[in-house]
């Protein structure tokens, strides 16, 4: 899912990668697939003389593999001068994370690793490597890797532009960010993100043995994809994918292990209100999102999901950066039983930060009453909240309160 002739995308991560490798630092890199994992290792490593790699979307490697994970071992150690080894979707064979560690203990190689499920490892109690490799993760291409970003107002989620490419922003809540869409024709973008879903659907339906639920499956990835960015209502999702609440939680699980959605949990510190409890989940790509809910992919999908998708870019936005920026950052909600709402907390352990995102250029007070209600009993934690819009100017609302552009988030 590449584009011709189009130049690699810088990424964000790249550069901490880079030193990684340069310090002979071993580490695993998650992310959904076409994410661009492999392209931007490949690019890591050049330059470094001594590496190997072991690319498991080959059958009869991945086979080779599992039949005797110490090959691995046995194969690293022929090698001369401590290589590097990348092992790339290392979650198709589990038993090699053990591999992995002898050689890194016995300092016989370095090790970049990447993975588009984490559900794999924890199903068969992986060893991830604790204490011996550091964990990063990619995600489709930020704002600021689109050069859409023209000022950063909320310091804690600073970033910059590295790229200038044509690609807006409403091609962004239409078509998603994975780096293989982004750089291809228009006119191409549907079918490949058409083909992305339905391969995907393919593959985590053979890899879950669920072939006798695939009907259903897809059903519930339908009604997912629409209900994106809310808290779903199981019983509701139970009757149209007809399956029962069990399996429609099961299915969330599979999608949130296979890295396909984004979960946000309520925050729940020292609340004064009875505050709603369940999740929200958002999938992890808008052109991904828009294409498994059916929707026409085209310019008029911005004014009749305007709000929806406007909602979802920020959240992953949000969500992505405190990811980059490798923040011990807890993103969630807010919503009080008599309904005050805020659409996004950062809490940054200090302190924290409300966040409402509306879709239109003019906010009125009775749109900031959940965001006041929060500042006013989280005082000690939140001192000022922010509502990003879709606006161009910054306005002041109140005392504590500022309206931002999603240019300067």
């Amino acid at each position: 899912m590449q584009g011709r002739n189009k130049p690699l995308l810088f990424r964000y991560l790249k550069r901490t990668i880079s030193k990684i490798i340069k310090k002979r630092y071993s580490c695993l890199i998650l992310g959904p697939r076409q994410a661009g994992k492999t392209t931007l290792i490949n690019e890591c490593l050049k330059g470094v003389k001594h590496s190997v790699k072991y690319l498991l979307q080959d059958p009869s490697l991945r086979i080779e593999l599992e039949r005797a994970p110490s090959k691995l071992i046995n194969q690293v150690r022929a090698l001369k001068n401590k290589p590097c080894v990348f092992i790339d979707e290392a979650q198709k064979v589990p038993a090699l994370f053990d591999a992995v560690q002898v050689l890194i203990d016995n300092k016989d190689a370095w090790f970049i690793l990447t993975g588009s499920s984490a559900r794999k490892l924890k199903r068969h109690g992986v060893n991830l490597l604790p204490g011996r490799i550091k964990r990063y993760h990619l995600d489709p291409l930020l704002w600021g890797e689109l050069g859409l970003v023209k000022d950063c107002t909320i310091k804690q989620l600073s970033v910059g532009n590295v790229n200038h490419i044509a690609y807006s922003f409403k091609d962004a809540l239409i078509y998603g960010s994975l780096p293989g869409i982004v750089n291809l024709p228009q006119e191409d973008r549907p079918d490949f993100l058409k083909s992305y879903a339905q391969i995907y659907l393919e593959e985590e339906i053979r890899a879950e043995a669920l072939s006798r639920k695939i009907g259903a499956f897809s059903r519930f990835l339908e009604l997912a994809a629409v209900e994106s960015g809310t808290s779903p209502n199981l019983c509701k999702l139970s009757n149209e994918s007809g399956v029962s609440q069990p399996a429609v939680k099961e299915f969330y699980n599979i999608l949130e292990d296979t890295l396909v959605i984004e979960r946000v949990g309520p925050y729940l510190k020292n609340a004064r209100k009875r505050i709603l409890s369940s999740s929200r989940y958002y999938f992890f790509d808008l052109g991904v999102r828009n294409v498994l809910a059916r929707l026409p992919l085209t310019a008029n999908l911005v004014n009749t999901q305007k709000g929806t998708l406007f909602e979802h870019a920020v959240m992953l936005e949000i969500i992505r950066r405190v990811k980059v920026l490798n923040k011990n950052y807890k993103i969630c909600y807010w919503r009080t039983s008599a309904g005050a709402e805020v659409d996004c907390v950062i809490d940054l352990g200090s302190s924290i930060i409300p966040i409402e995102i509306k879709s239109s250029s003019f906010v009125a007070q009775s749109e900031i009453k959940g965001l006041k209600s929060f500042l006013s009993d989280y005082s000690k934690m939140a001192k000022h909240g922010y509502v990003i819009t879709m606006g161009d100017k910054k306005e002041v609302l109140a005392d504590n309160i500022t309206a931002i552009p999603w240019f300067y988030l």
